[in-house]
């Protein structure tokens, strides 16, 4: 719990206190024990009221279709959108508006160590800044302190040390405006189009509000996507068409792994929370509290590249698929925090209070139970309802039913495997071309991987929290094989 949340709020008596510790940890019970009552509950009503279970099963079934009809149409449009701006001069659109152009001379870029990495990866940042040197309009190097009281080792922790330093050490020193600053947060492996940043500067210039909105490019996980298991790549591609859907809807689009935000609302919150995991996602319901509601993200519908998952060995790579999964997941400890702030800011319009946390709370929700409900759980009417219900007409047709409809929500996965085949790049030496029917034909392990890497770990992350078994930042290993180290 977020102790800033008394000083800006005043809830500073002891006894305000305790209640708002007692209403927040409420409130990181209810997403774990709403997915559990939700599975639980079909289990019961399976046996005791199969009837009515097997009406449940086929509606959700039916809006599942509905459902994946509709994200399909949004990722069509989105990749369509993507691929446009991807071949966009922005350089020339920069060039459009009065006394504006992108250079990388303009580019302030920050390496951001932890003094935990050790001497060898500090060495390794030092050459690098002093190779780069000469590029750029200035590269500086922060490493950041091990074991600052209150801090989480994480990304949060680390970048808000390296954006804090590079203000007062550089910004400031030089007298830039902070206004003209737009700060953007790279893990190591992204890679970015020429145009990646005269995009992103086109957008901050036009925004309707540029101080007070967050830019959002789209995450294709595939650097290293030829040397990864199927199943891994599936998972990865599965995020990015995610990532793709949201940027169709911007008004339930929120900052995710690589983004970029104004510096000067990083230096009115004081910059990224130092000790959650999910800092990425965080810093926009930072930012919405905090501005009364009156913030945003701005989708680029452009891509940034990062890697898939992929470790020396095949299970190496499924564990660290696992605990990538249940990291992101764990993005559900911003659900308490965004509706506790909800109930402390009376400034935010109640119906975008509602839009806000409806939709979160019907995301988690689904994360962790949904694919349950459809591979595993549709059957359960007919084998334990009783011998009465297994022998109904109803009984009978409940598995043809939902097969059918399954059948039916699969063209998502057809438009699934002809866009994902579309984003690989150059195949690399040593890979044969019939590879390339493997990538197709990957899609079918979904329904394997929507369970094991999806619902799984996000319904672990939201039991631990519903338990209070807080976790720790998580970083995920970057392995590349030789024919795509580049």
């Amino acid at each position: 719990m977020n102790e800033k949340y008394y000083l800006k709020y005043g809830s500073a008596s002891d006894a305000s206190r305790a209640r708002d510790r007692a209403l927040y940890r409420l409130l990181e019970i209810i997403p774990g024990a709403l997915a559990w009552i939700t599975l639980l509950g079909i289990l019961v009503v399976s046996k005791f009221a199969p009837l009515f279970a097997s009406f449940f099963i086929i509606a959700f079934d039916v809006y599942w279709l509905i459902k994946t009809v509709f994200l399909s149409l949004h990722l069509r449009a989105s990749y369509r959108h993507m691929q446009q701006n991807a071949g966009e001069d922005w350089l020339a659109k920069l060039k459009e508006i009065p006394h504006q152009s992108y250079q990388k001379e303009k580019m302030i870029v920050v390496l951001a160590v932890e003094e935990r990495a050790g001497e060898e990866v500090r060495t390794a940042a030092e050459k690098l800044a002093k190779e780069f040197e000469p590029t750029f309009f200035k590269i500086t190097l922060f490493v950041h302190p091990k074991n600052i009281e209150g801090e989480l080792p994480g990304k949060g922790s680390n970048e808000t040390w390296a954006t804090r330093m590079a203000k007062e050490k550089v910004i400031d020193v030089l007298g830039i405006s902070h206004e003209r600053v737009i700060v953007s947060s790279f893990d190591i492996d992204t890679k970015t189009l020429p145009g990646y940043f005269s995009c992103l500067t086109y957008h901050y210039l036009t925004a309707e509000s540029p101080l007070r909105s967050s830019y959002q490019p789209i995450p294709v996980y595939n650097n290293n996507i030829w040397s990864t298991p199927a199943f891994s790549r599936v998972v990865a591609t599965s995020g990015t068409f995610w990532q793709l859907m949201q940027q169709s809807r911007p008004e339930r689009l929120t900052t995710f792994s690589t983004h970029s935000m104004p510096l000067v609302a990083l230096i009115d919150m004081d910059y990224w929370h130092v000790n959650i995991v999910s800092e990425d996602s965080r810093i926009f319901w930072q930012s919405l509290l905090y501005y009364d509601g009156d913030y945003r993200v701005v989708p680029l519908f452009y891509p940034v590249y990062m890697d898939a998952n992929v470790a020396p060995t095949f299970f190496e790579t499924a564990r660290n698929v696992y605990k990538q999964q249940r990291r992101w997941g764990w993005g559900v400890e911003n659900l308490p925090y965004t509706f506790f702030g909800f109930t402390k800011n009376k400034k935010i319009p109640f119906r975008k209070k509602v839009f806000y946390l409806f939709n979160q709370f019907e995301g988690f929700w689904s994360w962790a139970t949904n694919s349950f409900i459809l591979f595993l759980l549709g059957w359960l009417p007919p084998f334990v309802g009783g011998n009465e219900f297994g022998s109904s007409v109803l009984a009978y047709n409940l598995p043809f039913i939902t097969r059918t409809l399954m059948t039916l929500a699969m063209i998502g996965m057809v438009m699934s495997a002809i866009i994902s085949t579309s984003l690989l790049p150059s195949r690399p030496s040593g890979h044969p071309v019939r590879k390339y029917l493997w990538m197709v034909l990957q899609w079918a392990l979904v329904p394997v991987t929507i369970v094991i890497f999806g619902s799984v770990p996000g319904l672990e992350a939201q039991t631990r929290l519903m338990f209070g078994k807080y976790m720790g930042f998580w970083v995920t290993p970057k392995f590349r094989r030789n024919s795509e180290a580049g």
